[in-house]
């Protein structure tokens, strides 16, 4: 039994349509249209499929591979029809979002000794504290017993939201006055977390960009001093990004990609946009795995990402 159907039930799936309409009927109905009553792949059809495209975000480099792919495809198997080309196109894309690492089943944490370490990445305003009240929400609704870390110490507002996502949560936070060394604000947390038999740690650290050597000693420092209580922390670094900005977020990825190891990624707030196949960008051009996507306010609108469900959702499958 695939994923999708496993996991991805009625409920979590009409969310993500929800969440995916403003992309869906500002933009993928565009290549539906484009298709309409078309016996045949001509340039015409093909100009407007890449412009669908490129007007969601998808990105350059990431649409010429599309259309390659199509054009390929309709060549080979000769394919004459719209709904052929509709299929084709849903393929295309929900196999270029395909990763094999990094993947969960539910919000089911890997094995670990001791508490699985979370490290989150990204700039002020994507959502990351947002993301971290959310992701902790669903793992204690699994059973999971978790703990904060309030490392972001050069923003007052970012210690306070998160004390405030752990009083909603019900789960301790650690935290230290504004201006404190985060590196020390991790390892008190992961203290906590080992003494208190905590099984997921997740530690929320600032991401100012400007100046990414800076970031990048800032990060390393955290890392090594978690090492001190757990080998193996961080045992996974999560970067947000505002799915909203569209190619910004991709540029984001890169930069800190740069700056840090980042294992796994974030895309937040897609009901808001019609950008939302920026994840399709993402997934294709970064060797990391999109984890988790924002489709809504609620609680549970945090989801795992799933490229089936999500290509078609796109595709109204």
């Amino acid at each position: 039994m695939s994923f999708f159907k496993k996991f991805f039930t009625s409920d979590k799936k009409e969310n993500l349509d929800k969440g995916l309409d403003k992309t869906r009927t500002s933009v993928f109905e565009k290549i539906t249209r484009a298709v309409a009553g078309k016996s045949k792949l001509d340039d015409q059809t093909l100009d407007e499929i890449e412009e669908a495209l490129i007007l969601s975000d998808v990105g350059l480099d990431t649409t010429v591979k599309i259309i390659e792919a199509l054009e390929e495809r309709v060549a080979r198997d000769k394919v004459m029809g719209e709904n052929e080309m509709m299929d084709m196109l849903y393929e295309i894309i929900s196999d270029l979002m395909q990763h094999t690492s990094g993947v969960w089943e539910d919000f089911e944490l890997p094995k670990t000794d001791g508490p699985y370490v979370l490290m989150v990445v990204g700039v002020n305003g994507v959502g990351k504290t947002t993301t971290i009240g959310k992701l902790t929400h669903q793992f204690k609704a699994k059973g999971y017993k978790v703990v904060l870390g309030a490392a972001d110490t050069f923003r007052a507002a970012a210690i306070d939201q998160l004390a405030v996502w752990g009083e909603r949560n019900d789960v301790p936070v650690i935290k230290q006055e504004m201006g404190s060394d985060p590196a020390s604000v991790a390892y008190d947390t992961i203290e906590h977390a080992v003494s208190s038999g905590a099984d997921l740690c997740i530690i929320d650290t600032a991401g100012r960009l400007h100046n990414k050597k800076n970031l990048m000693n800032e990060l390393s420092k955290v890392k090594r001093v978690m090492q001190k209580v757990v080998p193996e922390a961080p045992h996974e670094v999560l970067l947000v990004l505002d799915g909203s900005t569209g190619q910004n977020a991709l540029n984001q990825a890169k930069a800190f990609s740069e700056a840090t190891q980042i294992t796994s990624l974030a895309v937040t707030k897609l009901d808001g946009t019609a950008k939302g196949g920026v994840v399709i960008g993402i997934s294709d051009q970064l060797s990391v795995p999109v984890k988790f996507i924002g489709v809504g306010e609620g609680l549970e609108d945090l989801q795992l990402f799933n490229p089936e469900a999500f290509a078609s959702s796109l595709f109204q499958k």
